[in-house]
């Protein structure tokens, strides 16, 4: 009994010893003694321990089970409908308010939305015919995702140069127009595409794409209203960019930059975002709320196994 003793004597000093070693390094709180007075140790050092690698890894016995947070975010597959939907439901928790979402896409999936804008030159008899020249494709944040030059199928008859920017010598590193086609095509699929009297875009691609994806900063009223414009009236890219975001574009006699263009119209339809998404969230027709934003969504399936970190799982601590 005596050797028994000894040996859980040392093996409890060891234990101490450590614990000690761990206070000391601030990865564990001092213990508390009954009736003491001491600080209460922060949640993060008693739900987490720290592995020999130094990452740290969750308390098996000590993280309660996460409760469901519903996701502000949609799937990737999130129709416009439930798009549209989202931005009104994230603008009602708000109270309505443009100021507790301020911009609710990157709550969204900023992914899903592109810009586009393209150039033409002219062909067929007297240069009457457009086709493309060059088209550009920006990201939300406006960050250049395609920019190329495209050799239009028919002979050049006009570049346009004054207003397209295309000279005979962007030709040379153009690439045949079902080349970009292709990839072009292939960036707008599934995307809600932004651009400015798109058609025109879409009609130099070849391409219809839907109207339910469609967002032509031509066509919004609360734009012309935010820049004192008449409602019916034809407005340009350049004179929207001027009243509301004190933007130049469009200047001098080399052109325009579809680049620039396109970047100008993701911000003028930033600009008017939540309002716009609400407006179409209210014209579309009532259908059963999707599981992925339905708050009251069952969240058993959570609990699962699956959900929970591999190295929780399988954690012997």
């Amino acid at each position: 009994p005596q050797g028994r003793s000894k040996k859980k004597s040392r093996k409890h000093q060891r234990f101490m010893e450590r614990r000690a070693l761990l206070e000391q390094k601030g990865l564990l709180s001092p213990r508390r003694h009954p009736g003491s007075q001491g600080p209460v140790a922060e949640p993060e050092a008693r739900s987490t321990l720290t592995k020999a690698n130094g990452t740290t890894a969750p308390r098996c016995g000590k993280v309660a089970k996460p409760k469901r947070v519903i996701s502000p975010s949609l799937s990737p597959s999130a129709s416009p409908e439930s798009i549209a939907r989202h931005h009104s439901m994230l603008m009602s928790q708000g109270n309505g308010s443009s100021k507790g979402v301020q911009t609710s896409t990157p709550l969204l999936r900023p992914g899903k939305y592109v810009a586009i804008d393209c150039e033409m030159v002219g062909t067929g008899p007297q240069g009457r015919l457009s086709e493309l020249a060059r088209c550009s494709v920006v990201n939300y944040e406006g960050d250049v995702i395609y920019d190329k030059y495209v050799r239009p199928e028919l002979p050049i008859v006009d570049y346009r140069t004054r207003w397209s920017g295309i000279t005979k010598q962007h030709m040379k590193s153009a690439i045949p127009f079902k080349a970009a086609q292709a990839e072009i095509l292939k960036i707008l699929k599934d995307k809600i595409v932004v651009g400015h009297a798109i058609h025109n875009d879409f009609q130099a691609l070849k391409y219809f794409h839907p109207k339910d994806r469609t967002r032509d900063t031509s066509q919004i009223p609360m734009l012309k209203q935010r820049a004192g414009l008449p409602g019916r009236a034809s407005v340009s890219l350049k004179n929207l960019a001027r009243h509301l975001l004190q933007k130049k574009i469009q200047v001098g006699c080399k052109g325009h930059s579809s680049v620039e263009d396109a970047q100008t119209a993701m911000e003028l339809y930033r600009l008017v975002e939540v309002q716009w998404e609400m407006e179409l969230a209210r014209s579309l027709p009532p259908r059963p709320p999707s599981p992925i934003t339905d708050p009251a969504a069952d969240s058993s399936q959570y609990m699962d196994d699956q959900y929970w970190p591999t190295d929780l799982m399988a954690s012997g601590l």
